[in-house]
């Protein structure tokens, strides 16, 4: 924490320091591993602790209150014979910058211009050129023809070639979608995000938000599984346990199950977007934001329990170190081969039988009501949802794919990520809500969700083509 100490501007004088408490003192650095074997060599030195009583050496050793305010001012003294301060202009800056994140005035000014970077980066920069430079490039004009000449060389059996590269194929839908479309994207996503975390923007964030949360019976902390979300629902579920009451713990898992796309998801959705109207993305934000308040502000009205009082710890405003920040990219983008590739396979699989065995058909037949009518979708989407239910992302990419080639038009664009956003959460996150708030509440949170992604999909359809015809506005 050495460092942390300089950029407060407090200075320790360390050998004083270990004169006067008559044991070895090391300086630490965490992020950067300096002092830790100076930490180690004095670990094992160590002498045994003496008492407390002997320590401080007072006669009234039963009096506890008279032992702590002894123990008290030994640490003042310690404090201001070893301890300098001095404000560097680096340190008023940080100050100046970390007040300004914190207040409602400025604060939001400040969140709109980090949104709009994360968009640019995310949405225009790899959504755009990284994307088209991975599928139309390496993979539409390298692997895919390379893998398809292996296929039709050494394979002659139809039904195995069109399972590694047909329409619903290993190499030319999986592979592709997970390392052509989202891959770029989500790894983009991960360092804009470890810059933020890395920075101390975070902590702010929720207390910037603790007023908003107050309306939906929750406080500034909620914010910090919320944001986690953003990375991955299944992992922002379990950490809803900082959360002190069971009434915050089941809002959040609403709200991380409806309305928090992770971050594979929100990076693709961010990449449609890119492709659209700066329009469509207000719109989108402005359904999502609409829907987090009105349904936390309802559930919040029903389900029984009380707030509880927010403290939230804030660390110093920083310069983001380069070095975290690839470390944890390094670490996220592992975690994605790992855990969400396979499953793109697996979802690809699935969508590959029930093609075959006719039940995509039939799924489409029962679903057109609601997909066609309601949503004024092509029944192709029908696809997109169940892969959704697999992996949010790979539904996301679904629609990315039928954006790009034009099967789906702006209002449909729109309508359909607003509707992948609200959807029934991922298989893994599901289980994980069971796990965390049992399979009663699961179920029923699963259920209300599935339903309510529907209907409000369907309400917003009618109402942009009512503006739209009307002259309103334009998507």
């Amino acid at each position: 924490m050495s460092d942390e100490a300089k950029e407060r501007g407090i200075k320790i004088d360390i050998k004083k320091l270990s004169e006067k408490l008559g044991i070895d003192v090391a300086e630490t650095i965490a992020i950067t591993g300096e002092g830790i074997p100076r930490l180690k060599e004095a670990i094992l030195k160590a002498r045994p602790a003496r008492s407390f009583t002997a320590a401080v050496k007072a006669e009234d050793s039963k009096d506890a209150i008279a032992l702590l305010n002894k123990r008290g001012k030994i640490a003042d003294n310690l404090i201001k014979e070893t301890m300098t301060t001095s404000r560097s202009l680096k340190r008023r800056v940080s100050e100046i910058i970390g007040r300004l994140t914190i207040r409602p005035l400025s604060g939001m000014p400040i969140l709109f211009l980090v949104l709009t970077f994360m968009y640019l980066f995310v949405g225009k920069l790899a959504a755009g050129r990284g994307v088209d430079f991975f599928e139309n490039i390496l993979f539409g004009k390298y692997v895919n023809p390379a893998v398809a000449g292996l296929v039709d060389n050494f394979i002659h059996i139809g039904i195995i070639k069109e399972f590694l590269i047909g329409e619903y194929g290993i190499v030319t839908m999986a592979i592709t979608y997970s390392l052509a479309i989202i891959f770029p994207i989500v790894t983009a996503f991960f360092l804009f995000f470890g810059v933020l975390e890395d920075s101390g923007y975070l902590p702010r964030l929720s207390i910037l938000s603790d007023r908003i949360f107050k309306s939906i019976g929750l406080n500034g902390r909620a914010i910090l599984p919320i944001i986690l979300g953003l990375g991955c629902g299944t992992m922002a579920t379990l950490t809803a346990r900082i959360l002190d009451t069971k009434k915050e713990r089941i809002l959040v898992t609403l709200l991380l199950t409806l309305a928090i796309p992770c971050s594979a998801q929100l990076g693709v959705i961010i990449g449609i977007l890119g492709a659209l109207s700066a329009k469509a993305a207000i719109i989108w934000l402005a359904a999502i934001l609409f829907v987090m308040v009105v349904v936390g502000y309802t559930a919040s009205r029903i389900i029984p329990g009380a707030r509880s009082p927010f403290i939230q710890e804030i660390p110093p405003i920083r310069m983001p170190q380069i070095s975290n920040i690839v470390t944890k990219t390094f670490a996220r983008l592992k975690w994605y081969l790992k855990e969400a590739v396979p499953l793109f396979i697996l979802g690809t699989i699935i969508l590959f039988i029930c093609d075959k065995t006719g039940v995509l058909r039939v799924i489409e037949y029962i679903s057109r009501p609601v997909i066609v009518t309601l949503l004024g979708l092509p029944g192709k989407v029908t696809q997109v949802f169940i892969l959704g239910f697999l992996r949010r992302d790979y539904g996301a990419a679904g629609l990315y794919a039928l954006s790009k080639n034009g099967l789906i038009d702006g209002v449909q664009t729109v309508v359909s990520i607003v509707v992948i956003t609200l959807f029934m959460p991922c298989i893994a996150q599901f289980f994980v809500t069971i796990k965390e708030r049992g399979v009663k509440t699961a179920c029923a949170i699963a259920t209300f969700v599935f339903i309510f992604s529907f209907f409000f999909g369907g309400l917003l359809n009618f109402m942009l083509r009512y503006l739209i015809a009307h002259g309103v506005a334009a998507v």
